[in-house]
């Protein structure tokens, strides 16, 4: 009897989404096929330090998302590259804790979704489920991946870059000149709407830019799309495959845009309507641009594609995600759901994409023959 595969799901890091990776990991735990995987989990504090954790009792308050934290073990944990079976050592027990499979990074934002653990894991040759480090950067930095889709004639929201050399450059009367009121201040380097804000009048738009510059050193102002906000699912490697579209509905009296707050903490912040009520021409065409973007973002494994649907039909990309959420209300495994993908068999075939991009990788020619 074959044994069975070892799934390390990597959770928590440094970034300041690592709340919403606990939560993510408890999910993505609690469906796993236990039958056909033995899992390990890797948890990542705030600082960086790697734990060996207890299924058991890895999370601490695991239902309640205002108060949820990594239960730190007394075993920590060192990554060795190479090509082997040893590349997870336990520090304290200074032994291998054996060979891992395939890595389900759960990780989002900076240090989980930017490319950083997905060049490491490479190095160490250690299959690992969604987008490589290509496509995980790019997909991050929301400046260049606007200029790609710019590039591929993919529409978005008109916007302004700026970066700690350019900020005293940063001039209201200018930026609304070009692109209107309200205004989306973002990071250009982060996700679930952590530092993103609405400004409605000078005073928001010059706090919205401190706020911003405080997780990133560049940031992006970007034009207030008026839409319904659509989301698509995308699954696979060269051949990927879009989910129906789901809508967000947020809360308009509870908060002005889907929000962290909205997305993660407060229950009645926004609904999920999905599929979404949109026309078949409408869902054919955000899934055609779903896939497009995906492609020309070079992402792999997975993503959720976000769009802006305007009164008139018109659509717009607002950002890729490569790591989507995987808590009890997101919408990555809840659109496939609803185009015949269960939870758990979108977890099997995750990790089947990553093993078989690792596989393909491996056949390629490293050195060069004389």
């Amino acid at each position: 009897m074959n044994r069975k595969l070892r799934v390390g799901i990597l959770f928590g890091g440094k970034s300041a989404e690592h709340e919403v990776s606990l939560q993510s990991a408890k999910n993505i735990y609690e469906a796993i096929d236990k039958n056909k995987y033995d899992v390990v989990l890797i948890g990542i504090d705030k600082e960086g330090k790697w734990y060996l954790n207890s299924e058991s009792h890895f999370l601490l308050d695991a239902d309640n998302p205002k108060l949820v934290k990594l239960n730190k073990s007394a075993d920590n944990l060192a990554l060795i590259p190479g090509d082997n079976n040893d590349q997870l050592l336990n520090i304290n027990k200074n032994n291998s804790i054996g060979p891992v499979d395939v890595v389900f990074p759960a990780l989002h934002g900076t240090f989980g979704e930017d490319g950083t653990i997905q060049g490491l894991l490479k190095f160490a040759n250690i299959p690992f489920v969604g987008a490589g480090v290509l496509g995980s950067a790019v997909g991050m930095d929301k400046d260049v991946a606007k200029r790609l889709l710019n590039e591929a004639g993919i529409p978005n929201a008109k916007f302004r870059t700026f970066d700690n050399s350019t900020r005293d450059e940063i001039n209201f009367t200018s930026i609304i000149g070009e692109l209107g009121l309200p205004l989306f201040i973002k990071p250009a380097n982060l996700g679930s709407s952590v530092g993103i804000n609405k400004a409605d009048d000078e005073d928001e738009f010059n706090a919205a830019v401190n706020d911003a510059f405080k997780y990133d050193r560049k940031i992006i102002i970007e034009e207030f799309i008026r839409g319904r906000e659509i989301e698509c699912a995308v699954l696979g490697n060269e051949n990927p495959i879009a989910s129906v579209p789901g809508e967000i509905i947020t809360d308009k009296s509870r908060h002005k845009f889907y929000s962290y707050d909205a997305k993660y903490i407060d229950e009645n912040g926004a609904g999920l309507e999905a599929p979404a009520k949109i026309s078949s021409t409408i869902t054919k065409e955000v899934r055609r641009l779903a896939v497009k973007a995906f492609k020309v973002l070079c992402c792999e494994g997975m993503a959720r594609v976000d769009f802006f649907l305007t009164d008139d039909d018109k659509i717009y990309i607002n950002e890729i995600n490569t790591i989507p959420g995987f808590t009890k209300i997101s919408m990555y495994p809840r659109l496939f759901e609803l185009s015949g993908i269960p939870y758990t068999q979108l977890i099997d075939k995750l990790i089947q994409l990553a093993i078989d991009r690792f596989e393909n990788e491996r056949r390629l020619k490293t050195s060069f023959d004389l």
